[in-house]
């Protein structure tokens, strides 16, 4: 019995290594293997590498000084090999210097961190502002200005189900994708204003180098520049629920003029879209478009197969009450 379990525990890891082999680096997301921080795609994100580079040369030239001269004074000044304590109480020349050393290595790691902190800050100026607002489990973003102002659309998970709940083969980009892609122009700066309809939400974008808070009721803003096209993703950074791992940001960087006629186009389609405020609708349309709002809106507490997650999320199966979405 212990040998059948040793082979299927062998074989168990076999196929789990044999699966992560398969696994691809996530285009415009985390690459295979990765340990360290992303260069990006902007400058503050370059500037971040710089900065986490410089900080960890520093900190490890500390240590290696500091602890290499208290193990060498262990080693080497041994009572056993007649080591004698020098008796002294003071030495204005090693104070000074230590505290010189000290405060030039401080000032060293403040210039540029100070510098790279203020330019994180600096959302004057921008070409484009964009409001991103945080829900469980999305995100919904507003163009403010720009060819493409007035449009608003909500980017969901499209992950399939199937990939979700392990019946069907994960792709490279698993949990990262969305529904709709958010657009922004290449070499032009984007603001992006954030805020909360329920909880605590935080956009990130490792390629932008940015991570900003969504909060309800409070307005923060973040911006980036992105200086090569391409698709860039990121997650909810703030553990925001239940299905706060379900909640990616896609962000697709193009050429001004491929931006100006996506504009265009969106613009286009959400005129053509509107609703006729005077159309009556047959059940068979009433029905299409419920089960969009369905999926869209209520499956991830309610079940795909209407039974609920009760006592919170009561089984719409049966119910005989009305559910207004």
């Amino acid at each position: 019995m212990m040998k059948e379990k040793g082979v299927s525990g062998l074989g168990a890891l076999l196929f789990s290594g044999t699966a992560f082999a398969q696994v691809g680096d996530m285009p415009g997301g985390p690459r295979v293997n990765q340990l360290n921080l992303t260069r990006g795609v902007t400058q503050v994100s370059s500037d971040i590498m710089d900065l986490h580079w410089l900080l960890l040369v520093i900190c490890v030239v500390i240590f290696i000084g500091v602890f290499g001269v208290m193990l060498y004074s262990v080693v080497m000044h041994r009572k056993s090999k007649g080591a004698v304590a020098a008796k002294f109480h003071e030495n204005v020349g090693v104070e000074i210097a230590w505290t010189v050393i000290h405060f030039l290595i401080i000032i060293a790691m403040a210039i540029p961190a100070t510098r790279t902190v203020v330019a994180m800050k600096d959302t004057t100026s921008s070409d484009l502002t964009i409001m991103a607002t945080g829900y469980q489990w999305m995100w919904g973003y507003e163009y403010l200005n720009g060819p493409a102002e007035g449009l608003k659309f909500l980017a969901r998970l499209s992950t399939p189900r199937e990939q979700i709940e392990g019946r069907a083969e994960k792709t490279d980009t698993y949990l990262m994708e969305t529904d709709n892609h958010l657009v922004v122009p290449v070499n032009k700066k984007v603001r992006v204003v954030l805020t909360a309809n329920d909880v605590i939400h935080s956009w990130m974008v490792p390629d932008f180098g940015v991570k900003q808070d969504a909060m309800p009721g409070v307005l923060r803003d973040t911006w980036f520049r992105a200086e090569k096209t391409g698709i860039y993703r990121g997650q909810c950074a703030e553990l925001c629920g239940k299905d706060h791992a379900f909640m990616p940001i896609v962000v697709e960087v193009m050429e001004q003029p491929a931006y100006e006629q996506w504009a265009a186009e969106q613009m286009q389609a959400r005129q053509a879209a509107a609703d006729d405020p005077t159309k009556t609708y047959e059940l068979d349309e009433l029905m299409t478009r419920g089960e969009k709002v369905y999926a869209a809106t209520c499956i991830a507490c309610h079940q795909a197969n209407g039974q609920g997650m009760p006592p919170t999320f009561p089984p719409l199966v049966g119910a005989e009450a009305t559910v207004l979405a």
